[in-house]
């Protein structure tokens, strides 16, 4: 039999009856001639219970345990599932992450799957068995304890099963009907793609667009598995959702795929900054070790053996980076007059495996951003996007008019 991978989110989860509506799309794939892996999260809102009574119990916890507590409610939605399905007469057992077994590193909390032995999930669909429900989020490491995948896991989960099982597709069931052109709640001409390329679903996943976990795109894209985003609350239809696959697979697509956004950015900047050789390093490597997520950097040009240093990282660790940069000034590494935060900017990006052969994109994206009055503060590009930090009050406007202006409603 054919392998097909299902993944079913939170929300698609999150009651007994949603759970009963997702094994009936099951029973049908396996109507259809499937033998078929399911791999399921925990029902909408466990986990963040799950965490609250660790962080009570116990605020400076053990990962180890923390993980322990935490993978259970993926574990309570594969057996639901796997009893659903029985009633329906549908061959099916559950798995939690150990008796697959999924082997993964020992980083409790952010663990990543090393692999994925098969014998024993083909062995049981050798015995007659058509659905394996899996724990997704969950593994186990070499010293034999549990461990979790870190927050959207279980799409990563998924998608390395696909891989690790030859599946035909890996369907990322979720509670949007695909990926569109923006955020539909910013434009009302946003358009559902049937189709979009690895790497520009991984931008705009890196990006702000939450239907996927990066880890998961990324997975994808090295192992060429073809993955399917739908929605599991739409009436069942074959060719629904978006299809995330090669370059190759897309017959002809617009220079512009999408416009992507992160609204919570904070651009920084290190004033009169010693340049030197290493300063790039001596700055950067203390907000590394500090965990800041730095993303845009901008180096201005040098007067007098001074420069400005500009980057941008999350708002919520503007704190982390002034005290990682400061310690780093006290201990003599860099040498800087002042450090400015601005805590209310926003980023916007045009995605499009298009701009390789087209020229002239970066222009117009400029252009139409000034025509609206909206001032451009930092710039970054590469071979598939063009980013720029702007004021947040002016994001919306930025989303709806480089929107219009691409004509990303158009197929």
């Amino acid at each position: 039999m054919p392998i097909l991978v299902m993944k079913f989110g939170g929300t698609s989860v999150a009651t007994l009856d949603r759970i009963h509506r997702a094994s009936k799309r099951v029973a049908r794939e396996v109507a259809n001639g499937y033998d078929v892996i399911v791999i399921v999260s925990a029902m909408s809102g466990r986990t963040n219970e799950l965490v609250g009574w660790v962080e009570e119990t116990s605020p400076l916890f053990d990962a180890r345990e923390y993980d322990a507590v935490v993978s259970s409610g993926e574990n309570v939605t594969a057996g639901l599932m796997a009893l659903r399905l029985q009633e329906m007469d549908v061959p099916a057992r559950s798995w939690q992450g150990w008796q697959v077994p999924v082997k993964t590193t020992g980083v409790h909390s952010a663990a990543r799957i090393e692999e994925i032995p098969s014998e024993n999930i083909m062995a049981k669909f050798g015995e007659g068995m058509r659905v394996a429900v899996v724990a997704g989020f969950q593994g186990i490491a070499d010293d034999g304890r549990i461990t979790t995948l870190g927050r959207g896991g279980s799409d990563t989960t998924a998608v390395a099963f696909a891989a690790a099982f030859g599946a035909e597709r890996c369907d990322i069931y979720t509670d949007v009907d695909g990926v569109y052109t923006t955020d539909p709640r910013i434009s009302d001409k946003a358009r559902k793609l049937d189709r979009i390329a690895f790497e520009e679903m991984l931008e705009l996943a890196s990006l702000g667009a939450k239907v996927l976990q990066t880890r998961s795109v990324e997975l994808a894209m090295r192992y060429k598995v073809k993955l399917r985003v739908l929605s599991s609350f739409e009436e069942y239809d074959p060719n629904a959702g978006t299809l995330v696959c090669d370059e190759e697979d897309i017959m002809e697509s617009k220079v512009v795929a999408g416009v992507a956004y992160q609204r919570d950015e904070a651009k920084m900047t290190l004033i009169s900054v010693a340049d030197r050789p290493g300063i790039a390093s001596a700055i950067f490597t203390p907000l590394a070790e500090a965990g800041v997520n730095v993303d845009m950097i901008v180096q201005n040009i040098s007067e007098e053996g001074r420069t400005d240093m500009t980057f941008s990282c999350p708002v919520d660790q503007v704190a982390r980076a002034e005290k990682a940069v400061t310690d780093a000034k006290a201990r003599g590494d860099i040498n800087f007059h002042d450090i400015v935060a601005d805590k209310d900017v926003a980023k916007i990006s045009v995605v499009g495996i298009g701009m390789r052969s087209h020229t002239g994109i970066a222009a117009k994206m400029f252009d139409v951003l000034s025509k609206e009055g909206i001032n451009i503060k930092v710039i970054t590009t590469s071979e598939i996007k063009i980013s720029v930090l702007i004021d947040r009050k002016y994001m919306e406007l930025a989303v709806q008019a480089l929107h219009d202006a691409f004509e990303l409603e158009k197929a």
